[in-house]
């Protein structure tokens, strides 16, 4: 049997294609969503789900949660003075959502859909896959999570749809896709998201607020309290949700300590979080060439937008009411089940396809030349373009830069900054050229990506027929090797290049080159080269009049509406 799980940050599910459509799966508890809680006993014993998350505040040092956000990384989690990697921790929870399903079913579950944030990376798909493997399942496809929601929405009536969006705010993540469905084809037109933007970010207002007004002492010295003003956290923000004040009650040397905080004070102290809400779905809107007018629908997903002040801000941000009529907890699990059926290749849903995008730009390093002529290395060009609809295949033309070179190595990169630093390294590829002047030589690079994630890497140098492949596989990159090497650059006398105003500027159009795709960030580029090339001249008056035209064609930029 194959099933579709969510596995979320704060609560996970479990799903399958049943006779009627998707069919949640309870636990042992008769629960559909079983908390993403694992802990480790005094005597060895694994408890994940409820009994996990209950132990939390009474014992700190062995039970982890919201250990989605470290999938990925090498960052050990300590269970009773084990180290266990987030993978790991997540395949306990897939192992107990699996004999779940077992238990319920009476058949043998042997592969699974697994859903993801929108904007995971390659390196937290591919640890979500290996945590799917440790726990003995076949992971057939990793689905994004807003995608998982549309094919739910979708599914009930099948009816064509003008684009819609998708707003998916979690436990821990938050993304946005904006869907159109036609003809039974379910298309992703856009995704945008943030992975550090979620419920237990809300969580942390609460507990800073109760900090300062109960003079409570959170740091390392404290881990039980920490974790009990956590749960109180928690509970107060549930109970925003259903009023507009809450008390948060904390037992501290034993003094039971109590404030009370009104939905208004949570929605002050929750600003900056709300604001962030804003620039994932201007650039899904972007990448769509979509203006908030034309879509059709809001659709909230994720427990955590049964917030008031989540649904005020959505509200807020398109002028109009969301759709809240898919069980936000229950819409990501049901879409994967969808996938799983579509797997299957079940008779009923013959008629449905699905596409999906890419959720990052992937393309090489290139060298570039400034206004004066200079060479400049680390820039990045981007070959496949985020948001591309995927299955996708394309190929850019580049040549050699020095003379007499006799052999080109492309390095391949997943992001979205214009410097590779900031960028994830995916792999490289070597192929030897012919020796001739500078520019002589093209070689061409070609980047095949499918759903599932395998991206395949073809250079062909014409002139000699040479090719070299490569396919990325599994492999480690450190998070910190961007700043490492900023760092490693970093000056100590003042140059043009690094005062406020200069670095102000380039942030601004480096921040739009991000932002923006096709022509309009090729623009952002040229004027960032332009902009580098006369900095090296510091010449004060060049560099005025320079940064006076790329703040006004910024502007323009900037300036258009789509919300």
């Amino acid at each position: 049997m194959i099933v579709g799980i969510d596995l979320g940050t704060t609560n996970s599910a479990i799903a399958r294609w049943g006779e009627g459509g998707p069919e949640l799966i309870p636990n042992s508890l008769g629960d559909v969503l079983t908390p993403s809680a694992v802990s480790l006993t005094e005597d060895g014993a694994v408890l994940v789900g409820r009994a996990a998350r209950d132990r939390q505040p009474v014992y700190p040092d062995r039970t982890a949660t919201a250990f989605k956000r470290l999938i990925g990384t090498q960052k050990p989690i300590q269970l009773g003075g084990t180290a266990f990697t987030a993978e790991e921790v997540s395949a306990l929870v897939l192992k107990s959502l699996k004999a779940d399903a077992e238990r319920h079913c009476g058949e043998e579950v042997t592969s699974a859909v697994i859903t993801v944030p929108a904007y995971f990376s390659d390196r937290q798909r591919k640890a979500t896959r290996r945590a799917g493997e440790l726990a003995g399942l076949k992971v057939e496809r990793l689905v994004n999570e807003p995608t998982a929601a549309a094919l739910a929405y979708g599914i009930a009536d099948r009816e064509d749809r003008d684009p819609f969006l998708v707003f998916d705010l979690g436990g821990g993540t938050f993304d946005v896709s904006i869907v159109e469905i036609f003809d039974g084809v379910i298309e992703v037109r856009a995704s945008a998201g943030d992975n550090r933007l979620g419920g237990e970010d809300f969580n942390e207002v609460i507990v800073g607020i109760a900090k300062e007004r109960l003079r409570l002492p959170l740091g390392a010295a404290h881990p039980k309290l920490r974790e009990q003003a956590r749960a109180a956290a928690e509970r107060t923000r549930r109970a925003l949700s259903e009023a507009e004040a809450a008390t948060f009650d904390i037992v501290w040397q034993d003094e039971l300590l109590s404030t009370t905080i009104t939905a208004e004070q949570f929605e002050t102290a929750a600003a900056p979080l709300l604001d962030r809400l804003r620039e994932p779905v201007l650039r899904a809107m972007r990448d769509s060439n979509l203006r908030a007018e034309t879509l059709r629908e809001i659709v909230l997903v994720g427990g955590a937008t049964r917030m008031p002040v989540v649904r005020k801000a959505v509200t807020r941000m398109f002028a109009r009411f969301p759709n809240a009529s898919i069980h936000p907890d229950h819409a990501i699990a049901l879409g994967a089940a969808v996938q799983a059926g579509l797997r299957e290749r079940r008779a009923d849903l013959d008629e449905i396809r699905l596409t999906d995008v890419c959720p990052f730009s992937l393309g090489i390093e290139v060298m570039t030349r400034d206004a004066h002529g200079r060479l400049h290395g680390g820039r990045f060009a981007p070959i496949l373009e985020r948001n591309t609809v995927l299955p996708a295949s394309r190929v850019h033309r580049f040549q050699t830069v020095h003379a007499q070179q006799r052999k080109v190595q492309f390095e391949i990169y997943q992001g979205e900054a214009r410097l590779v630093a900031a960028n994830i390294k995916l792999g490289e590829v070597e192929i030897p050229v012919p020796p001739r002047a500078a520019g002589e030589v093209m070689i061409d690079c070609r980047f095949t990506y499918d759903v599932s994630g395998l991206l395949e890497v073809d250079v062909i140098v014409p002139e000699t027929g040479e090719t070299r492949q490569l396919v990325i596989a599994d492999q480690e990159v450190d998070p910190g090797e961007a700043e490492a090497r900023r760092a490693a650059l970093a000056e100590l006398k003042i140059h043009p290049r690094d005062q406020a105003a200069s670095q102000a500027l380039i942030a601004r159009a480096e921040r739009c080159y991000e932002a923006f795709i096709g022509d309009r960030r090729a623009t952002a580029g040229d004027l960032l080269a332009h902009f580098e090339g006369v900095l090296e001249t510091q010449d004060g008056h060049a560099i005025a009049e320079a940064a006076a035209m790329i703040t006004r064609k910024l502007d323009a930029m900037e300036g258009e509406r789509y919300l």
